[in-house]
Protein backbone atom coordinates (compact mmCIF):
# COMPACT_ATOMS: atom_id res chain seq x y z
CA UNK A 1 0.00 0.00 0.00
CA UNK A 2 1.09 3.91 -0.33
CA UNK A 3 3.84 5.04 2.14
CA UNK A 4 2.75 7.48 4.37
CA UNK A 5 5.94 9.13 3.32
CA UNK A 6 4.55 10.20 -0.37
CA UNK A 7 3.96 13.53 1.03
CA UNK A 8 7.26 13.76 -0.30
CA UNK A 9 6.08 13.65 -3.78
CA UNK A 10 4.19 16.43 -3.47
CA UNK A 11 7.78 18.41 -2.95
CA UNK A 12 8.50 16.72 -6.27
CA UNK A 13 5.54 18.49 -7.79
CA UNK A 14 6.57 21.81 -6.44
CA UNK A 15 9.75 21.31 -8.14
CA UNK A 16 8.07 20.32 -10.81
CA UNK A 17 5.85 23.45 -11.14
CA UNK A 18 9.14 25.68 -10.14
CA UNK A 19 11.11 24.97 -12.84
CA UNK A 20 7.78 25.78 -14.90
CA UNK A 21 7.93 28.92 -13.59
CA UNK A 22 11.37 29.87 -14.44
CA UNK A 23 11.05 29.08 -17.92
CA UNK A 24 8.10 31.01 -18.74
CA UNK A 25 8.82 34.06 -16.19
CA UNK A 26 12.25 34.25 -15.68
CA UNK A 27 14.85 32.58 -17.93
CA UNK A 28 16.40 34.75 -19.89
CA UNK A 29 15.77 34.19 -23.78
CA UNK A 30 13.14 31.98 -22.79
CA UNK A 31 14.95 29.06 -22.54
CA UNK A 32 12.54 26.48 -21.66
CA UNK A 33 14.57 23.48 -20.87
CA UNK A 34 13.81 23.75 -17.32
CA UNK A 35 10.51 24.02 -17.96
CA UNK A 36 10.56 21.12 -20.65
CA UNK A 37 12.37 18.98 -17.15
CA UNK A 38 9.23 20.61 -14.57
CA UNK A 39 6.38 18.31 -17.38
CA UNK A 40 8.65 15.23 -18.06
CA UNK A 41 8.75 14.90 -13.74
CA UNK A 42 5.08 15.62 -14.16
CA UNK A 43 4.50 12.90 -16.28
CA UNK A 44 6.78 10.32 -14.14
CA UNK A 45 4.60 11.45 -11.09
CA UNK A 46 1.18 11.04 -13.19
CA UNK A 47 2.58 7.28 -14.10
CA UNK A 48 3.68 5.92 -11.09
CA UNK A 49 0.50 7.45 -8.74
CA UNK A 50 -1.97 6.34 -11.29
CA UNK A 51 -0.98 3.01 -12.57
CA UNK A 52 -0.18 2.18 -8.63
CA UNK A 53 -3.98 3.23 -7.50
CA UNK A 54 -5.25 1.25 -10.34
CA UNK A 55 -2.63 -2.13 -9.46
CA UNK A 56 -4.05 -1.80 -5.74
CA UNK A 57 -7.70 -1.42 -6.92
CA UNK A 58 -7.05 -4.69 -8.67
CA UNK A 59 -5.54 -6.32 -5.73
CA UNK A 60 -8.36 -5.59 -3.29
CA UNK A 61 -10.81 -8.74 -2.80
CA UNK A 62 -13.61 -6.64 -3.82
CA UNK A 63 -12.42 -5.50 -7.36
CA UNK A 64 -14.34 -5.37 -10.07
CA UNK A 65 -13.16 -3.96 -13.57
CA UNK A 66 -16.27 -2.13 -14.49
CA UNK A 67 -16.88 0.05 -11.74
CA UNK A 68 -13.29 0.70 -10.63
CA UNK A 69 -13.20 2.29 -14.25
CA UNK A 70 -16.33 4.21 -13.83
CA UNK A 71 -14.94 5.61 -10.63
CA UNK A 72 -11.64 6.10 -12.38
CA UNK A 73 -12.93 8.60 -15.04
CA UNK A 74 -15.55 9.77 -12.29
CA UNK A 75 -12.76 10.99 -10.10
CA UNK A 76 -10.22 12.46 -12.69
CA UNK A 77 -13.33 14.78 -13.96
CA UNK A 78 -13.80 16.41 -10.06
CA UNK A 79 -10.30 16.86 -10.08
CA UNK A 80 -9.20 18.17 -12.93
CA UNK A 81 -12.14 19.15 -15.07
CA UNK A 82 -13.66 22.50 -12.95
CA UNK A 83 -10.57 24.43 -12.99
CA UNK A 84 -10.29 23.46 -16.56
CA UNK A 85 -13.15 24.56 -18.04
CA UNK A 86 -12.86 27.53 -15.85
CA UNK A 87 -9.71 28.89 -17.68
CA UNK A 88 -11.64 28.19 -20.58
CA UNK A 89 -14.65 29.89 -20.05
CA UNK A 90 -12.59 33.18 -18.73
CA UNK A 91 -10.53 32.99 -21.96
CA UNK A 92 -13.86 32.50 -24.47
CA UNK A 93 -15.10 35.83 -22.15
CA UNK A 94 -12.32 37.43 -22.82
CA UNK A 95 -10.96 36.73 -25.90
CA UNK A 96 -7.41 36.96 -24.92
CA UNK A 97 -4.98 36.60 -27.97
CA UNK A 98 -8.07 36.00 -30.00
CA UNK A 99 -8.37 32.86 -28.50
CA UNK A 100 -11.90 31.47 -29.22
CA UNK A 101 -11.27 29.66 -32.85
CA UNK A 102 -9.38 27.13 -30.90
CA UNK A 103 -11.42 26.53 -28.01
CA UNK A 104 -13.51 23.87 -29.17
CA UNK A 105 -9.82 22.25 -29.71
CA UNK A 106 -8.92 22.58 -26.12
CA UNK A 107 -12.59 22.01 -24.61
CA UNK A 108 -11.98 18.53 -26.36
CA UNK A 109 -8.32 18.21 -24.90
CA UNK A 110 -6.90 18.01 -28.66
CA UNK A 111 -4.58 21.12 -27.50
CA UNK A 112 -1.49 19.23 -28.66
CA UNK A 113 -3.05 18.18 -32.07
CA UNK A 114 -4.02 21.66 -32.34
CA UNK A 115 -0.58 23.00 -31.82
CA UNK A 116 0.77 20.21 -33.79
CA UNK A 117 -1.02 20.84 -37.12
CA UNK A 118 -0.89 24.59 -36.81
CA UNK A 119 2.93 24.06 -36.00
CA UNK A 120 2.66 27.21 -34.08
CA UNK A 121 1.89 28.37 -30.64
CA UNK A 122 -0.64 30.44 -31.42
CA UNK A 123 -2.64 31.66 -28.55
CA UNK A 124 0.27 31.12 -26.56
CA UNK A 125 -1.61 31.54 -23.26
CA UNK A 126 -3.56 28.50 -23.83
CA UNK A 127 0.15 26.50 -25.07
CA UNK A 128 0.81 24.63 -21.39
CA UNK A 129 -2.43 22.60 -22.54
CA UNK A 130 -0.69 20.31 -24.49
CA UNK A 131 0.55 18.79 -21.79
CA UNK A 132 -2.68 18.47 -20.20
CA UNK A 133 -4.02 16.99 -23.44
CA UNK A 134 -0.96 14.07 -23.51
CA UNK A 135 -2.26 13.36 -19.56
CA UNK A 136 -5.97 13.42 -20.58
CA UNK A 137 -5.24 10.95 -23.50
CA UNK A 138 -3.47 9.12 -21.00
CA UNK A 139 -5.67 8.46 -18.83
CA UNK A 140 -8.04 7.76 -21.33
CA UNK A 141 -5.98 4.44 -22.69
CA UNK A 142 -4.17 3.40 -20.12
CA UNK A 143 -6.57 2.37 -17.25
CA UNK A 144 -8.06 0.10 -19.09
CA UNK A 145 -4.66 -1.74 -19.75
CA UNK A 146 -4.07 -1.57 -16.28
CA UNK A 147 -7.26 -2.93 -14.98
CA UNK A 148 -8.51 -5.35 -17.91
CA UNK A 149 -4.65 -6.98 -19.30
CA UNK A 150 -3.66 -10.13 -17.98
CA UNK A 151 -1.87 -8.76 -14.88
CA UNK A 152 1.27 -10.85 -15.90
CA UNK A 153 1.63 -8.55 -19.21
CA UNK A 154 1.30 -5.75 -18.27
CA UNK A 155 4.89 -4.90 -16.85
CA UNK A 156 5.79 -6.24 -20.61
CA UNK A 157 3.03 -3.80 -22.37
CA UNK A 158 4.93 -1.11 -20.28
CA UNK A 159 8.08 -1.73 -21.61
CA UNK A 160 6.75 -1.94 -24.99
CA UNK A 161 5.44 1.69 -24.90
CA UNK A 162 8.48 2.80 -23.72
CA UNK A 163 9.92 1.00 -26.76
CA UNK A 164 7.67 2.59 -29.12
CA UNK A 165 8.51 5.98 -27.75
CA UNK A 166 11.53 5.60 -28.29
CA UNK A 167 11.29 4.46 -31.59
CA UNK A 168 9.18 7.43 -32.57
CA UNK A 169 11.53 10.06 -31.33
CA UNK A 170 14.60 7.88 -33.87
CA UNK A 171 12.35 8.57 -36.53
CA UNK A 172 12.35 12.21 -36.69
CA UNK A 173 15.99 12.74 -37.16
CA UNK A 174 15.80 10.64 -40.12
CA UNK A 175 12.74 12.57 -41.50
CA UNK A 176 14.71 15.70 -40.85
CA UNK A 177 11.47 17.48 -40.14
CA UNK A 178 11.41 19.66 -37.16
CA UNK A 179 7.68 20.32 -36.90
CA UNK A 180 6.24 20.62 -33.72
CA UNK A 181 4.59 17.59 -33.89
CA UNK A 182 7.79 15.43 -33.16
CA UNK A 183 7.35 17.05 -29.01
CA UNK A 184 3.56 17.17 -29.01
CA UNK A 185 1.85 14.00 -30.28
CA UNK A 186 1.39 11.55 -27.86
CA UNK A 187 3.93 9.09 -28.59
CA UNK A 188 6.77 11.87 -27.85
CA UNK A 189 5.45 11.70 -24.04
CA UNK A 190 4.65 8.49 -22.99
CA UNK A 191 8.17 7.17 -22.64
CA UNK A 192 7.67 9.83 -18.96
CA UNK A 193 4.80 8.50 -18.55
CA UNK A 194 5.28 4.45 -19.15
CA UNK A 195 8.30 5.34 -17.03
CA UNK A 196 6.05 6.16 -14.29
CA UNK A 197 4.01 3.21 -14.25
CA UNK A 198 6.89 0.75 -14.96
CA UNK A 199 7.81 1.80 -11.55
CA UNK A 200 4.77 1.03 -10.15
CA UNK A 201 4.33 -2.59 -11.58
CA UNK A 202 7.60 -3.21 -10.44
CA UNK A 203 6.91 -2.31 -6.89
CA UNK A 204 3.51 -4.06 -7.09
CA UNK A 205 5.30 -7.28 -7.64
CA UNK A 206 8.16 -6.64 -4.94
CA UNK A 207 10.91 -5.12 -6.64
CA UNK A 208 12.08 -1.48 -7.28
CA UNK A 209 14.09 0.69 -9.81
CA UNK A 210 17.06 -1.93 -11.41
CA UNK A 211 20.37 -1.30 -10.06
CA UNK A 212 21.90 -0.04 -13.46
CA UNK A 213 19.05 2.49 -13.38
CA UNK A 214 20.43 3.67 -9.52
CA UNK A 215 23.98 3.97 -10.84
CA UNK A 216 23.32 5.44 -14.25
CA UNK A 217 21.11 8.20 -12.91
CA UNK A 218 23.91 10.69 -12.30
CA UNK A 219 25.43 10.16 -15.31
CA UNK A 220 22.41 10.45 -17.43
CA UNK A 221 21.44 13.94 -15.31
CA UNK A 222 25.41 15.61 -15.88
CA UNK A 223 25.23 14.16 -19.56
CA UNK A 224 21.96 16.08 -20.14
CA UNK A 225 22.76 19.53 -18.14
CA UNK A 226 26.51 19.17 -20.24
CA UNK A 227 23.76 18.55 -23.50
CA UNK A 228 21.60 21.73 -22.62
CA UNK A 229 24.46 24.11 -21.73
CA UNK A 230 25.97 23.06 -25.03
CA UNK A 231 25.97 25.45 -28.37
CA UNK A 232 23.46 24.28 -30.79
CA UNK A 233 25.00 25.82 -33.27
CA UNK A 234 23.44 26.84 -36.63
CA UNK A 235 19.73 25.28 -36.91
CA UNK A 236 21.08 22.91 -39.75
CA UNK A 237 24.10 21.27 -37.89
CA UNK A 238 25.37 18.19 -37.83
CA UNK A 239 24.74 19.01 -34.12
CA UNK A 240 21.21 19.53 -34.06
CA UNK A 241 19.25 15.96 -34.27
CA UNK A 242 21.47 14.31 -31.55
CA UNK A 243 21.45 17.29 -29.32
CA UNK A 244 17.78 16.93 -29.34
CA UNK A 245 17.75 13.23 -29.27
CA UNK A 246 19.65 13.40 -26.22
CA UNK A 247 17.81 16.25 -24.22
CA UNK A 248 14.52 14.44 -25.05
CA UNK A 249 15.76 10.33 -24.04
CA UNK A 250 18.23 10.80 -21.34
CA UNK A 251 15.68 12.68 -18.48
CA UNK A 252 13.34 9.73 -17.48
CA UNK A 253 15.94 7.68 -15.94
CA UNK A 254 17.22 10.28 -13.51
CA UNK A 255 13.33 11.86 -12.62
CA UNK A 256 12.33 7.58 -11.75
CA UNK A 257 15.15 7.49 -9.70
CA UNK A 258 14.21 10.91 -8.16
CA UNK A 259 10.46 9.63 -7.69
CA UNK A 260 11.27 6.21 -6.36
CA UNK A 261 13.66 7.54 -3.47
CA UNK A 262 10.84 10.26 -2.55
CA UNK A 263 7.89 7.65 -2.32
CA UNK A 264 10.10 5.40 -0.57
CA UNK A 265 10.86 8.69 1.89
CA UNK A 266 14.29 10.57 2.10
CA UNK A 267 15.55 10.36 5.42
CA UNK A 268 18.01 12.94 7.50
CA UNK A 269 18.22 16.64 6.19
CA UNK A 270 16.83 16.02 2.83
CA UNK A 271 13.63 14.38 3.84
CA UNK A 272 13.25 17.06 6.85
CA UNK A 273 13.57 19.81 3.18
CA UNK A 274 11.25 17.51 1.57
CA UNK A 275 8.77 17.84 3.81
CA UNK A 276 8.62 21.70 4.51
CA UNK A 277 5.14 22.57 5.05
CA UNK A 278 5.49 25.50 2.48
CA UNK A 279 6.97 23.04 -0.31
CA UNK A 280 4.08 20.92 0.32
CA UNK A 281 1.72 23.50 -0.17
CA UNK A 282 3.13 24.11 -2.67
CA UNK A 283 2.88 20.97 -4.77
CA UNK A 284 -0.69 20.50 -3.24
CA UNK A 285 -1.60 23.63 -5.12
CA UNK A 286 0.17 22.71 -8.29
CA UNK A 287 -2.19 21.82 -10.53
CA UNK A 288 -3.83 25.52 -10.17
CA UNK A 289 -0.31 26.64 -10.59
CA UNK A 290 0.11 25.41 -14.22
CA UNK A 291 -3.32 25.56 -15.08
CA UNK A 292 -3.36 29.85 -14.17
CA UNK A 293 0.05 31.04 -14.72
CA UNK A 294 0.14 32.00 -18.60
CA UNK A 295 -3.51 33.28 -18.11
CA UNK A 296 -2.44 35.58 -14.97
CA UNK A 297 0.80 36.41 -17.40
CA UNK A 298 -1.51 37.62 -20.68
CA UNK A 299 -3.69 39.80 -17.69
CA UNK A 300 -0.30 41.10 -16.17
CA UNK A 301 1.16 42.38 -19.48
CA UNK A 302 -2.01 43.80 -20.18
CA UNK A 303 -1.73 46.43 -16.91
CA UNK A 304 1.63 47.21 -17.78
CA UNK A 305 0.97 50.47 -18.15
CA UNK A 306 -0.23 50.73 -14.28
CA UNK A 307 2.87 48.30 -13.02
CA UNK A 308 6.16 49.60 -11.49
CA UNK A 309 7.83 46.40 -12.79
CA UNK A 310 8.52 45.41 -15.96
CA UNK A 311 6.44 42.34 -16.83
CA UNK A 312 6.54 42.48 -20.72
CA UNK A 313 9.98 40.91 -21.07
CA UNK A 314 11.23 37.85 -18.94
CA UNK A 315 12.93 38.77 -16.10
CA UNK A 316 12.57 39.42 -12.12
CA UNK A 317 9.70 41.52 -12.36
CA UNK A 318 7.57 39.46 -14.53
CA UNK A 319 8.47 36.46 -12.04
CA UNK A 320 7.58 38.39 -8.96
CA UNK A 321 4.21 40.15 -10.21
CA UNK A 322 3.09 36.82 -12.39
CA UNK A 323 4.38 34.53 -10.00
CA UNK A 324 2.91 36.47 -7.29
CA UNK A 325 -0.46 36.65 -8.76
CA UNK A 326 -0.58 32.55 -9.86
CA UNK A 327 0.03 31.78 -6.06
CA UNK A 328 -2.68 33.48 -4.71
CA UNK A 329 -4.86 32.92 -7.69
CA UNK A 330 -4.09 29.04 -6.95
CA UNK A 331 -4.03 29.18 -3.72
CA UNK A 332 -7.85 30.34 -3.64
CA UNK A 333 -8.77 28.44 -6.05
CA UNK A 334 -7.61 25.35 -4.09
CA UNK A 335 -9.08 26.07 -0.44
CA UNK A 336 -12.55 27.99 -2.66
CA UNK A 337 -13.07 25.49 -5.27
CA UNK A 338 -10.85 22.63 -5.33
CA UNK A 339 -10.51 21.17 -2.19
CA UNK A 340 -14.78 21.46 -1.44
CA UNK A 341 -15.23 19.34 -4.98
CA UNK A 342 -12.67 17.18 -4.39
CA UNK A 343 -14.32 15.56 -1.44
CA UNK A 344 -17.04 14.33 -4.06
CA UNK A 345 -14.51 11.22 -4.58
CA UNK A 346 -15.80 9.95 -1.46
CA UNK A 347 -18.71 9.15 -3.65
CA UNK A 348 -16.84 7.07 -6.23
CA UNK A 349 -14.59 3.99 -4.49
CA UNK A 350 -12.35 2.14 -6.61
CA UNK A 351 -13.79 -1.31 -4.72
CA UNK A 352 -17.36 -1.56 -3.33
CA UNK A 353 -17.20 -1.46 1.08
CA UNK A 354 -18.17 -4.90 2.35
CA UNK A 355 -21.88 -3.65 3.42
CA UNK A 356 -22.41 -6.61 6.42
CA UNK A 357 -19.51 -7.32 8.09
CA UNK A 358 -18.06 -6.49 11.47
CA UNK A 359 -14.89 -3.94 12.01
CA UNK A 360 -12.54 -6.90 12.72
CA UNK A 361 -14.44 -9.76 10.09
CA UNK A 362 -13.56 -6.84 7.10
CA UNK A 363 -9.92 -6.19 7.82
CA UNK A 364 -9.87 -9.99 7.62
CA UNK A 365 -11.73 -10.41 3.99
CA UNK A 366 -9.48 -7.10 2.73
CA UNK A 367 -11.88 -4.25 3.54
CA UNK A 368 -8.99 -2.33 5.43
CA UNK A 369 -6.72 -2.27 2.44
CA UNK A 370 -10.05 -0.69 0.38
CA UNK A 371 -10.46 2.43 2.43
CA UNK A 372 -6.86 3.07 2.76
CA UNK A 373 -6.73 3.17 -0.81
CA UNK A 374 -9.52 5.62 -0.87
CA UNK A 375 -7.65 7.90 1.54
CA UNK A 376 -4.39 7.52 -0.21
CA UNK A 377 -6.28 8.54 -3.46
CA UNK A 378 -8.17 11.71 -2.17
CA UNK A 379 -4.88 13.48 -1.33
CA UNK A 380 -3.98 13.42 -5.20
Amino acid sequence: MANARDIQLDTLRAVAVTLVLYAHFLAPGGSSFLGHLGVRLFFVLSGFLITRLLLEARDTAEFEAGPALRSFYARRMIRIFPPYFAVLALVWLTDLEQSRSSLAWHALYLSNFWYAQRNEWTPWLLCHFWSLSIEEQFYLAWPLIVLLAPRRRIEAITIGVIAFSLAYRFYWPIAADPALARDLLPPASMDALACGALLAVRRARGADIPRWMRLAAPVFAAVFLLVVWSDPGPASSAWEWPRWLLVQVLPPVPLVTVVAACSNGLGGALGRLAELPPLLFLGRISYGVYLYHPILLAYAVKAQPWLPLNVSQQGPGRFLVAGAATLIAASLSWVFFEKPLNSLKRYFPYVARPRSRAPGEARLFGAAPALDLQRTEARR
